[in-house]
């Protein structure tokens, strides 16, 4: 009572509630600091809900206050440790998500969910994910447990229910309805997350079955929906989700790209690490190749904004055509066919960690094809459904794992983007990361989650019938309407000559 009393006096804090086993510690706990402690407040979303006291502790801790953000990604979890007195990203970690070998994707994750015990085991895989990653992030920074206050998680729908262990079956099934978008905040020990008994888990809300809790954070991160411009937001990810709008309404949409974006599906694919190429040019008389890696070690692999350069280096090299098959007329070596595949050899073995040719293969294109077919077809789909072009674009803002490290040129020769200023596209990075950072630490934005979930529209690809019609003219390298391509169409008739 008297705790009550004084947070009502001293910090006009009202409706303030806690539980039992937060009752049965304060006699001890308050003899322990002298009667001198600091109490830990958990506010509602709702202005009309109650402020709930999670937490005492002797003496005055309040500068030792911190949260992690969490991004549940398809193939890879990342974490953060943040210091809510100051606001400082104190450490970062991430590793991939232990579900992929279940799946790569998420619908064959739910159809592994579906057999006996297989939601339980995708729950353990991921939950110990993020338990290890919240170790390495807490011991670096030299946090202990008992002092990260809430802990900030978002990822598409079918991550979300999989960490809260909810059925997801009914994702993929018309009229493909997730159990619930809106989540409750609750303790983090209740999902199997390694925290204190106070540390309260707070799950970013989705819009549908396909456009989640991710893409909310990564709107919201972006300040998108707080602008007069009409803005094209794409996360490029296994799952291509797209949201246009401005502040006054959005549409979304979702369609499964695949892993190629994440180095996922490709030969030789790998995350953005040391040894990773990310950048690459080529002869165009000799076809010899020039890289640059991620740290410039010996190449070990191919990141996914290194993929998308290889592709529209080699496009416009005469390498390959616009199938993404090749030229096996050039005069070159490194173009071969190994067990029915052609190639193109990238980095031999001498050259590279591995003690292994790196290559890019037919197979390999074909899937970054596919992958940056549905990302560019969904964003036609949605804009023909409101009635806009492309051209009534005015920002474009890319996210994802590797949001930031896409080249924007070969973006957009490959047809992954439209043509458009440069200028006025923006890198995010990962929003959903950064949307739990900032959720984490202010309570403002927390209340306007609600209200960015409430103006979104979503469209469902699966029942609109234009959206296979454009995802097929988008199978070619950069479409099949090469118009909408002036820029690159001129440059590659200028190569080609």
């Amino acid at each position: 009572t008297r705790i009550i009393q004084h947070l009502r006096m001293k910090h006009d804090e009202h409706r303030l509630t806690m539980d039992l086993n937060l009752i049965r510690k304060i006699p001890d706990i308050i003899r322990q600091g002298d009667f001198k402690v600091t109490a830990t407040i958990v506010r509602p979303v709702r202005k009309d809900g109650k402020n709930e006291i999670v937490n005492i502790e002797p003496f005055d801790t309040s500068a030792r206050n911190f949260a992690i953000a969490m991004d549940i990604g398809t193939t890879t979890v990342y974490g953060q440790a943040l210091d809510l007195h100051t606001g400082e990203v104190l450490s970062e970690h991430g590793e991939f998500n232990s579900q992929i070998s279940y799946g790569e994707d998420v619908i064959s994750r739910i159809i592994f969910a579906e057999k006996d015990g297989g939601l339980e085991i995708l729950h353990q895989k991921v939950t110990e994910n993020i338990n290890a990653i919240i170790e390495k992030i807490l011991k670096k920074a030299k946090i202990g447990r008992h002092e990260v206050t809430t802990i900030t998680l978002a990822g598409n729908s079918t991550m979300t229910q999989l960490l809260l262990k909810i059925n997801p079956s009914y994702i993929r099934r018309d009229p493909y309805v997730p159990a619930s978008i809106m989540y409750p905040p609750f303790h983090a020990k209740q999902i199997d997350i390694d925290l204190a008994d106070h540390t309260i888990a707070l799950i970013y809300p989705g819009v549908s079955s396909y456009v989640g809790g991710d893409i909310i954070a990564g709107v919201m991160a972006s300040g998108m929906y707080r602008t007069s411009e009409l803005t094209l937001y794409m996360d490029i990810g296994t799952n291509a989700e797209i949201v246009i709008g401005h502040k006054d309404w959005m549409v979304c949409t979702a369609a499964s790209a695949g892993p190629a974006f994440e180095g996922g599906g490709v030969k030789f694919g790998m995350r953005a690490t040391k040894g990773a190429i990310e950048d690459f040019a080529i002869n165009p008389v000799t076809f010899e190749p020039m890289i640059i890696t991620v740290g410039n070690k010996k190449a070990k692999g191919i990141c996914g904004s290194g993929m998308i350069t290889l592709a529209a280096k080699l496009l416009e090299a005469g390498v390959i055509d616009s199938r993404g098959k090749f030229n096996q007329a050039l005069d070159t070596e490194r173009i071969r066919k190994t067990d029915d595949i052609w190639e193109y050899v990238i980095v031999y073995k001498e050259n590279t960690q591995i003690e292994r040719d790196i290559t890019i293969t037919e197979p390999d294109l074909d899937n970054l094809i596919r992958a940056k077919g549905a990302m560019y077809s969904a964003a036609l789909t949605l804009l023909e459904e409101i009635g806009l072009k492309i051209n009534d674009i005015e920002k474009i803002i890319l996210a994802g794992g590797f949001g930031s490290y896409v080249e924007l040129e070969s973006a957009i020769t490959i047809g992954l983007l439209p043509e458009m200023d440069p200028e006025k596209v923006t890198y995010l990075g990962n929003g959903s990361l950064l949307g739990c950072k900032i959720n984490s630490l202010t309570n403002a934005l927390r209340r306007d989650v609600a209200n960015v979930v409430n103006m979104m529209t979503n469209f469902e690809l699966a029942s609109t019938p234009s959206y296979m019609d454009h995802y097929m003219g988008s199978l070619f390298l950069p479409h099949t309407e090469l118009n909408d391509f002036p820029k690159v169409k001129a440059r590659l008739e200028k190569l080609n000559k």
